[in-house]
């Protein structure tokens, strides 16, 4: 709007006022004619050249000039409305310093009108209409700006929002298909070993091999049903702490050797505070069962009045992380879904093997 208000609709209302003002000259026409074409000529060049700064200040002073010139000793005179358009153009393309100079210039003129060559107050009330338009313009622009500013920090909101988004998306993908993978492998290693000698051993780790096969699928589907508008209308509820034993008991049939110890009822955990619950036992045991799955695993879980903690750790000589550093995929999103919950997660070697430790703040279901 300010663009085209500076390149179309302020020469347009100066040339429309310049004639205004030749018609009620008291001035020689000729005189008049030459001043309005100067004032109408500076103004396309200064459109057609889009020229800004001080350099549009001086065209702008020699189009006032021609104002001053065809409008000379007739405060009644309708063309000094020019001189408010060349003031408010000037704010709209320049700053605020270049808009203040010229209507500074401007109104001094309007002032001598008054003052010196036409002894009334048609100088004054002009002047304080070019000090009006400045002050609305420079308003107005600032507006323009603020506007555009918001629209910036929105985009930059929803740009961040969505990236947060596929993190986190991507995430329940890393826990969900990491975990499947890592306990089917498991499940089909045991089947290959076990074909000869025990074929019914052999035919159920199969068998739970692709139960959790199943179980992953949906859960991918669940996941991507997040971006779906329907999602709540489409997707099952999420696994939460109250399922830790059953996931415990997955990784055991699949032959790793890991125990549980539970203080408190996890079901009265929040669905938040009950998958990320879930969701960093899961990615433990995932990295025990792929990094030292001969390694024994115990997995603490206390659910305590004011906070939830968690303890896994294992023998396998430090390197369940995959890597040993603390810096792999699964650590990281351990300890961003700790962070999001408001928690803490420390993960690292300990004398025989790796330890995660969690501690979230406790929040609990509403009673009834």
């Amino acid at each position: 709007m300010t663009v085209r208000a500076g390149r179309v609709a302020a020469p347009a209302a100066v040339a429309l006022f310049v004639v205004i003002g030749i018609i009620g000259s008291e001035q020689r026409l000729s005189l008049s004619l030459v001043a309005g074409a100067v004032t109408v000529g500076t103004c396309i060049l200064l459109v057609a050249a889009s020229v800004r700064g001080w350099l549009l200040v001086a065209g702008l002073a020699v189009a006032a000039a021609g104002i001053t010139v065809i409008c000379n000793a007739s405060s009644s005179n309708l063309g000094w409305f020019g001189m408010c358009v060349l003031a408010g153009w000037c704010v709209l393309r320049a700053s605020t310093l270049h808009a203040i100079v010229l209507a500074a210039g401007i109104i001094v003129v309007q002032c001598v009108e008054w003052l010196v060559i036409n002894d009334d107050a048609g100088g004054g009330a002009w002047a304080a209409g070019t000090t009006f338009t400045v002050i609305v313009c420079i308003l107005t622009r600032r507006q323009g700006e603020l506007i555009d500013q918001l629209r910036a920090a929105q985009a930059g909101l929803a740009e961040r929002s969505r990236a947060e988004e596929r993190n986190r998306i991507a995430g329940e993908m890393h826990d969900v298909i990491g975990h499947a993978l890592t306990v089917s492998l498991l499940h089909v290693t045991s089947a290959r070993l076990a074909l000869d000698e025990d074929p019914d051993e052999a035919r159920a780790s199969l068998a739970e091999a692709e139960r959790l096969g199943q179980q992953s699928l949906a859960e991918v589907r669940q996941a991507v049903g997040l971006l779906r508008a329907d999602a709540a209308r489409t997707t099952a509820p999420k696994p939460d702490a109250a399922q830790v034993p059953e996931l415990i008991e997955s990784f055991r049939r699949a032959g790793l050797d890991v125990s549980l110890e539970v203080e408190g009822d996890l079901g009265t955990l929040t669905a938040a505070a009950g998958l990320t619950v879930y969701r960093i036992v899961q990615e433990a045991l995932t990295n025990i069962a792929r990094h030292a799955p001969s390694a024994r695993g115990l997995i603490r879980v206390q659910a305590l009045p004011d906070q939830t903690r968690l303890t896994i750790e294992d023998d396998g000589g430090g390197r369940a992380a995959g890597g040993g550093d603390g810096t792999g995929v699964g650590v990281i999103n351990m300890r961003e879904r700790a962070e999001a919950a408001g928690g803490r997660l420390r993960a690292g070697p300990t004398r025989v093997g790796w330890q995660v430790e969690a501690v979230l703040p406790t929040t609990r279901r509403e009673a009834g």
